[in-house]
Parts: structure tokens; C-alpha cells; sequence
């Protein structure tokens, strides 16, 4: 069973998910705070993709409203962050010759792709976003077509594929590399689009190998890198004068709040998903949450202390269990069960929210945290039942509405962890390597 799994791998890994949940839970609370998601782009160029993906939709002035330099580039590192799983969870569904699993992925890359166009373009204007887009539904769509060859044996298909990246690498860091006005040299942008581009194309490759540990491992490592380089260009794009903000302690405690906790919701989704489907990539998808989970327990424990990471520890580690069990009570059917973990839930829930009310002062009610962590569990339930059903769009949408949530909640927890907590967080993005351009970020920090 799943959940004798996970226990026989020691409480300790279990208990070291608990740092990163105090961010994960309250996501769902913000979610009335934020805009309706916004409407499909076009399909991507070239070869038409999987049947169903919608049209773009008219652009409005609206849509490309301004935004402040600081929340432009928390957008950006959080959306390309974003992308970056999508299209490995597009690919995969290829490889395992799952039509319906790569369209859902698709379309969400498609609102994806239009997302980060709007923020283009209320920065650089109409004309650089509908640039961008081009080169960037290419891609997707070279994405695309190198992991049909890669699922059909094709090996021409995988060359003309790649063929088509190397080009669209070139194009885009020409593109950024203008943006920025000369700050950020071509060769750098297209070097870290390289190492974006690799880490796609390699775990697509480690995932059609069977070798699900270094799937998973570069599943996550391209995340993480598409995050920093999401920083890194704002840093090089935006006048040294806007990107001072990026400086700040404030925004460094949100930045990092966001990557940890939009991976563990990346990471925690494909890790129940699995177990709810005894995939066999399992075991690997849950090492990316221990994984995920270190780094948070730094975080937490450098933020609240020893003590109050203990108390996290003990409530999470009941909470992990119960997930676990409700994916595994799918897997066999057992309706006792799943009802059991929805109770251990419940407790879970109001325990959690009691504490993390007390942590951050009473500035965030528990009444208020219990319900936003229920509706929370309820939605992570909701698409393992949806994805367990093939009902892929359904598990795919409620999973792509987690993110729009991520600014106003990476806010809500900076504030109210207040200005002494954030000066105790460390200086500069926490193993992001800025997206493997730190070293333009620092020329341009110096005023280049």
C-alpha cells in the first residue's frame, strides 16, 4: 500500500514536507482576492498540435495593464516557472502515447503563453509581445513535436524538432538581448535558454527510458532554473534604476516564498497523481517533494526557528499520510478508507490553522486559515479524482488555478511574517543560480 510506502521511508521524510505547508494551504484563501484566469492563446505555429486547443482571444487594453517593476518580475519568474512544468507534463503524455493528458497540458501551456505575453506587453508594448509569442508558440510547438518522434522511434522528427529549438534559442535571446539594451549579451541569453531548452528535452528523454529518478530529478532542476531565469531577465530587462527593487530584502523573502511554494504545489500534484494511479514513476516523484521539502525546512527553520519547525513537523506529517491515503484508497477502491483520510484531514486542518494563526501573530485568523485550508485539501482531492477518471481538462484546470494565486499569497505571508522576520532571511534568490545568468545580473547590478 502507498501509504506503508511512504512511512517504511522513515517519519523523519515524511514530517520534512510539514515547513513548506504553511505557504501551500493557505493558497486556496487568497483565491477570491484574485482575477478569473484569463482566456487560451492561440495553438502554437508550425504543425498543428493536439486537437482542441482553443483560439486566441481578442487582447484588450486591459490585459495589458502596467504593472510595478517588483510585481512584473515576480509574474515573470513564477509564469516561466510555470511553463516549464507544463511542457514537461505535455511531453510525458506524449511519451506515454496519452493524446487527452499531452491536449489538456497543451491548452494550459496556451493560457500560459498568453499570460506571459500580456506582461510583455504591458512592458515592451503590443508590437514586443506579439513578437515574443511567436517565438515563444514556436517553441512549444518544437516541444511538441520532439517528444511525438521521441514516443513514435522517429528519429528524423526529433532532428527536424531540435532543429527548430536551436533556432528559436537564437531568435528569443536576440530578443531579450535588444529588450534589454544591451545589458544582457545574446550569448548569455542564449545560454541559459539552452540550459532551459535541456532540461525539457532531458527529462522527456529519462522519462521514455524508464529511468524515473532523473526524469523526476530534471522535472524538477528545470523548474527551478525557469523560475531564476525569470528573475535574471527582469533584472537585465528593467532600467537599473526599476530593478533596485529586486535588491530588496521584502522582495527576496516573497520571491523565494513563491518558488517554494509553487514547486511544492508542482511537485505535490504529480506526486499524488502518480500514487493515485500506482504509476511507476512513484517512488521518484515523491524524492522531488523530499527534495522540495529541504529547502523549505531551511527556509522555515531560518524564518521561525527550531522550535516552531518541530511543531510543523508533527502536524504535517499526519497531513502527508492522509493524502497518501486517500491517492492509495483510490488505487484500491476502498471507500472506507478514503472516508478515514478525509476525517484525519479535518483534524489536520483545524490544528494547522491554529497553530499558523499563533506563528504569524494572529494576523492571519485561524477561523479564516481552517476554511482556506479545507477548500485547499478539497481541491487537491478533487483533481486526483478527475485525473484517476482521464477527466484530464478537469484535473488540469483545477491544478492551473492554484497559480494566479501565488502573488497575492507570497504578499499576504511577507506581511505578515513583517519586517524582522524578512531581515533575518538570507540576501539573493536561495540555489536559483538567477537562471544561470548571474553574472550578467551583476554586471547590470553595477550599473552597466
Amino acid at each position: 500500500m502507498v501509504t506503508r510506502t511512504i512511512r517504511e521511508r522513515g517519519r523523519e521524510l515524511s514530517r520534512l514536507v510539514l515547513y513548506g505547508t504553511c505557504a501551500v494551504v493557505l493558497a486556496v484563501f487568497f483565491a477570491a482576492c484574485t482575477s478569473a484566469p484569463r482566456q487560451s492563446a492561440s495553438p502554437p505555429v508550425g504543425q498543428p498540435g493536439p486537437a482542441g486547443v482553443g483560439t486566441a482571444q481578442p487582447k484588450t487594453e486591459a490585459a495589458a495593464a502596467q504593472v510595478s517593476p517588483g510585481e512584473a518580475s515576480l509574474q515573470l519568474q513564477a509564469l516561466l516557472g510555470q511553463h516549464c512544468v507544463l511542457a514537461a507534463d505535455m511531453m510525458r503524455g506524449a511519451v506515454r502515447n496519452d493524446p487527452d493528458l499531452a491536449q489538456s497540458a497543451t491548452a494550459a501551456l496556451s493560457k500560459n503563453t498568453d499570460a506571459v505575453g500580456q506582461l510583455v506587453g504591458s512592458l515592451f508594448g503590443a508590437q514586443a509581445r506579439s513578437q515574443f509569442e511567436a517565438y515563444w508558440a514556436a517553441h512549444v510547438q518544437a516541444l511538441f513535436n520532439y517528444s511525438h518522434g521521441l514516443a513514435d522511434g522517429d528519429d528524423a522528427v526529433r532532428a527536424q524538432a531540435l532543429a527548430q529549438i536551436r533556432k528559436f534559442e537564437h531568435d528569443l535571446a536576440g530578443f531579450f538581448s535588444a529588450a534589454s539594451k544591451g545589458r544582457l549579451p545574446q550569448a548569455v541569453a542564449e545560454s541559459a535558454i539552452r540550459t532551459h531548452i535541456g532540461h525539457l528535452i532531458g527529462q522527456a528523454d529519462a522519462y521514455a527510458a524508464k529511468n524515473y529518478p532523473l526524469a523526476d530529478k530534471m522535472y524538477r532542476d528545470g523548474y527551478t532554473q525557469a523560475f531564476g531565469l525569470g528573475q535574471a531577465l527582469a533584472s537585465t530587462l528593467l532600467p537599473p534604476a526599476a530593478a533596485a527593487v529586486l535588491k530588496s530584502r521584502a522582495w527576496q523573502l516573497r520571491s523565494e516564498l513563491s518558488r517554494l511554494l509553487d514547486e511544492h504545489v508542482v511537485l505535490l500534484i504529480s506526486a499524488t497523481r502518480a500514487g493515485a494511479t500506482n504509476a511507476p514513476d512513484f517512488m521518484a516523484a515523491a524524492k522531488t517533494v523530499d527534495a522540495n521539502t529541504r529547502d523549505l525546512a531551511g527556509a522555515m527553520d531560518t524564518l521561525f526557528g527550531a522550535a516552531a519547525a518541530r511543531r510543523f513537523q508533527s502536524l504535517w506529517a499526519d497531513h502527508i499520510d492522509a493524502l497518501i491515503a486517500y491517492a492509495a484508497a483510490i488505487v484500491k477502491r476502498d471507500s472506507l478508507q478514503r472516508t478515514d483520510a478525509g476525517a484525519k484531514l479535518a483534524v489536520f486542518e483545524r490544528r494547522f490553522a491554529s497553530f499558523l494563526g499563533a506563528a504569524t501573530g494572529n494576523r492571519m485568523a485561524a477561523a479564516s486559515l481552517a476554511k482556506a485550508v479545507r477548500m485547499h485539501d478539497a481541491m487537491l482531492l478533487r483533481q486526483v479524482d478527475a485525473f484517476v477518471g482521464k477527466n484530464y481538462q478537469q484535473a488540469q484546470d483545477l491544478a492551473y488555478s492554484t497559480y494566479p494565486h501565488r502573488f497575492a499569497l507570497a504578499g499576504r505571508l511577507s506581511t505578515a511574517f513583517g519586517a524582522t522576520v524578512a531581515a533575518r532571511f538570507p540576501a539573493g534568490a536561495v540555489e536559483t543560480g538567477r537562471g544561470g545568468m548571474a553574472a550578467a545580473v551583476e554586471r547590470q547590478g553595477h550599473g552597466r
